[in-house]
């Protein structure tokens, strides 16, 4: 029988990043930068996968992607040398869906005695990787897949399974209360289920994960902590979620600023300036060498690296992206500054709906 330190090893496991073709719940910010290199509660989504990763152990991560890959190879390159992780990227020739990339990058992620993490590069949560490691290696199947409940599982495809975890069957969409259990986008996968993909253009969740479920060999692990899709939920959203999950963990390596002007969960970088007499949360992010001028008011905002806000300026539901300059009385409502270098003009008043 295993020990639980040699159930939950995961010292020699692998992992394989999954980044979305399409992306297109972030454009237009993803017209500037691909998603993984995007900022999400200042750093980027990839980074935060990572870091999860390579806290529990990981020392190599294949990272599928569509396109870009050089640029992204040379972004985190610094990381990894920093890390002490090995990042490999595959990039595909032809879309593959989601099965496709797994077959495409075998070769760095079979082995004979352990099993590989699979992440969808547009889900945050708690990432238990150990107790799902304990969890799969106890139950002897080829699978496990993370489950999270949701209040709303009539918009997605939620997961039956019995008793001890055992999956056994899928549905799209049910119009009437079957389960509110749905796929996470988070997996622990034998080598064996490569056998299941060719490099061909397939799907884990409508053809490989049935299959598996039809032969008694995938099981769902059920997510306990806070689970965010970026994909479905938009990048605003899914920031006062994750914002307020770190406020209440109370391992967070978040640093909350707590100050005059400052209310709720607001995480600001280190190298942020902000002038007198502003107002700033609840549920704001602000990333490195943003300048703020006086008399501002930033409510629910994302402020990406390198941008400046005018003084006298009122913020509300906005993201503004990488140095971009606000001007001076200005007023911005559930709007997007998608690119960098954009400049507003002084005393304009702009309210868009470009973001969900």
């Amino acid at each position: 029988m295993m020990t639980s330190e040699e159930s939950s090893n995961t010292g020699t496991m692998k992992a394989l990043i999954m980044v979305d073709r399409d992306a297109s719940w972030l454009r237009p910010l993803n017209n500037v930068f691909p998603q993984p290199l995007l900022e999400f509660a200042n750093k980027s989504m990839l980074e935060h996968q990572l870091d999860a990763l390579v806290d529990a152990g990981v020392r190599q991560v294949v990272i599928a992607v569509p396109y870009r890959a050089e640029e992204m190879e040379q972004e985190f390159k610094p990381y990894a040398e920093r890390k002490g992780v090995k990042l490999i990227f595959s990039q595909e020739t032809e879309p593959l869906g989601t099965a496709g990339p797994m077959a495409l990058a075998r070769k760095y992620l079979e082995s004979d005695s352990e099993p590989f993490f699979v992440l969808n590069s547009d889900i945050l949560c708690d990432f238990p990787f150990k107790d799902m490691v304990a969890f799969h290696k106890n139950h002897g199947g080829e699978g496990t897949i993370a489950v999270t409940k949701v209040e709303e599982p009539s918009k997605y495809g939620v997961v039956i399974y019995d008793q001890k975890g055992k999956v056994e069957s899928f549905m799209e969409k049910p119009e009437e209360f079957v389960s509110n259990k749905i796929n996470a986008g988070l997996y622990i996968l034998n080598s064996k289920v490569l056998d299941r993909i060719e490099i061909l253009p397939a799907s884990m969740e409508k053809e490989i994960f049935p299959m598996m479920a039809s032969s008694q060999q995938l099981y769902a692990y059920e997510l306990k902590g806070y689970w965010i899709d970026i994909g479905k939920q938009d990048i605003l959203t899914g920031t006062c979620l994750y914002l307020q999950a770190e406020r209440q963990n109370s391992e967070t390596k978040l640093k909350f600023r707590s100050e005059v002007g400052i209310v709720g969960n607001v995480l600001i970088d280190e190298s942020v300036k902000i002038g007198s007499n502003c107002h700033v949360g609840p549920s704001v992010t602000i990333g490195k060498d943003v300048i703020i001028g006086d008399n501002v008011c930033i409510k629910r905002c994302v402020i990406l690296r390198g941008s400046k806000i005018g003084s006298n300026t009122w913020l509300e539901d906005c993201i503004v992206g990488v140095y971009c300059k606000i001007g001076q009385m200005v007023r911005m409502e559930k709007s997007v500054v998608p690119s960098q270098n954009i400049i507003t003009d002084n005393g304009v008043y702009v309210i868009l709906s470009s973001h969900k």
